[in-house]
């Protein structure tokens, strides 16, 4: 019987000594302490998606809430299927060039759960896949806002599915990739102000340009409908943001500590002045401009979070919202153009700024691994700055512009005025949010 239980013991030992020479000898760099770290992170950035979806669906109309929060949900579904295929390796997969990163590791090919040197050198390479595709899923979806109650659906999915190829994952391997050649100069974007604000928000303005105001825009009243649904959907943006910046150092650190600190101290102070500045014009305060203050704050110390001191992300803060402010209620109201949630006001002016700033205001004091901006002692760091901002600029407007062209050649991109009149709940997806049942079913009420 001794003998037996001896046995049994040493052969339960060895299976559970198993898993663990495994773990040890495959994954001896890899930091429990980052890997938990990003993998919240990972989860707070999807979650941002999903709020925005409410975020912009409390600002349209009744009859186009699901329209709107669709587009937002299905680019979660359409994005990670094309980022694991082909997204992840045109972004950060061997270099070709400083332009792409070829396609060795499409399917994720040669993906492992390994650390990466390249990029994460103690989480495993699969989660550094995961966080980065969630930033490869809501930029496209920030694009939305400005075209929103007036685009056909099939229309949408193949743009998005190009917009995404073709525009955010190179760009984002010039930036963040390893010898992409806006990151060999020496841009810096800690977390996504050139690659996700200033791309998404471009795309935006040239989308909005190409299908043409709504129907009824400037003389008949387009109020938002559901301004709570604004609110939790900030709410959420503003949760998820700290995954979204803080854990962009890719580690447990002290600059993702300071992403951290900055990133909501930047949005405080964006809320506070949006709501100063609203007060003044308008005579009163509001939750949409509250929230909306948020957001811009949140988008402009995005690029900065991990490179700036804490009074720098007030400045910065303060500051962005007059200019976005400034770019919505005068800029569009004078050219015409209908952004119809302001993605370009909010996204487009908060990420330049918040690029340029990054040019001012960085500090390897606080960062050892980035640069000094212009106000300490390096003013070639704003120039490289507004190279980068002009860059992706133009690299997202003419690409929208062909895709969308190009789109256009072999389908329609715009619903029609019955459609728009109807309400693309209706019209797209046969469904409405807030059906009269008493009516439906002929019962007064």
């Amino acid at each position: 019987m001794k003998k037996k239980l001896l046995a049994f013991t040493l052969a339960l030992s060895a299976i559970l000594c198993m898993p663990a020479a495994v773990f040890a000898e495959s994954g001896a760099r890899i930091d429990t302490g980052d890997t938990a770290f990003i993998f919240v992170s990972t989860v707070l950035v999807f979650i941002m998606t999903p709020g925005l979806a409410l975020f912009y669906g409390g600002m349209v109309r009744k009859k186009n809430v699901l329209n709107t929060m669709m587009n937002s949900f299905i680019v979660i579904a359409l994005i990670s299927i094309q980022w694991v295929i082909i997204g992840y390796t045109i972004a950060f997969g061997p270099d070709k060039g400083g332009l792409f990163g070829g396609f060795d590791r499409i399917v994720l090919n040669g993906i492992g759960f390994e650390p990466n040197a390249d990029y994460a050198a103690t989480i495993p390479q699969t989660l550094f896949v995961l966080f980065q595709m969630m930033f490869a899923i809501i930029t496209p979806a920030l694009i939305t806002g400005a075209f929103a109650e007036r685009m056909r659906f099939p229309a949408f999915l193949i743009f998005i599915l190009l917009w995404a190829t073709l525009v955010y994952d190179p760009l984002a391997h010039w930036v963040w990739g390893v010898g992409g050649w806006l990151r060999n100069l020496g841009a810096l974007d800690f977390a996504g102000g050139t690659v996700v604000h200033i791309s998404s928000g471009t795309a935006g303005l040239v989308a909005a340009l190409v299908l043409g105001k709504r129907k009824g825009y400037r003389t008949t009243p387009m109020i938002p409908h559901n301004i709570p649904f604004v609110l939790v959907g900030g709410a959420l943006l503003w949760f998820g943001w700290f995954g979204f910046n803080a854990g962009s150092a890719l580690s447990a650190n002290g600059p993702a500590m300071n992403a951290f600190l900055t990133t909501n101290t930047a949005a405080a102070a964006a809320a506070l002045s949006w709501v100063v500045i609203e007060w003044l014009h308008h005579g009163k305060p509001t939750l949409l401009g509250a929230v909306t203050g948020s957001v811009v704050g949140l988008v402009a110390i995005t690029p900065g979070a991990g490179f700036v001191g804490l009074a720098s992300a007030i400045i910065i803060g303060l500051a962005v919202s007059p200019l976005c402010y400034f770019a919505i209620s005068i800029v569009k109201t004078k050219l015409g153009y209908d952004d119809s949630l302001d993605a370009f006001g909010c996204h487009g002016i908060g990420g330049m700024w918040g690029a340029l700033a990054t040019g001012l205001f960085a500090s390897k004091e606080i960062n050892p691994l980035g640069s000094n901006g212009l106000f300490f002692g390096n003013p070639a760091q704003l120039g490289i700055q507004a190279l980068s901002v002009v860059v992706t600029i133009v690299l997202s407007a003419v690409l929208t512009f062909s895709i969308l062209k190009g789109i256009s050649l072999f389908m329609k991109l715009r619903a029609t005025e019955k459609e728009e009149d109807e309400g693309l709940d209706t019209a797209q997806h046969g469904e409405e949010a807030y059906p009269d049942f008493a009516a439906q079913e002929g019962l007064s009420i």
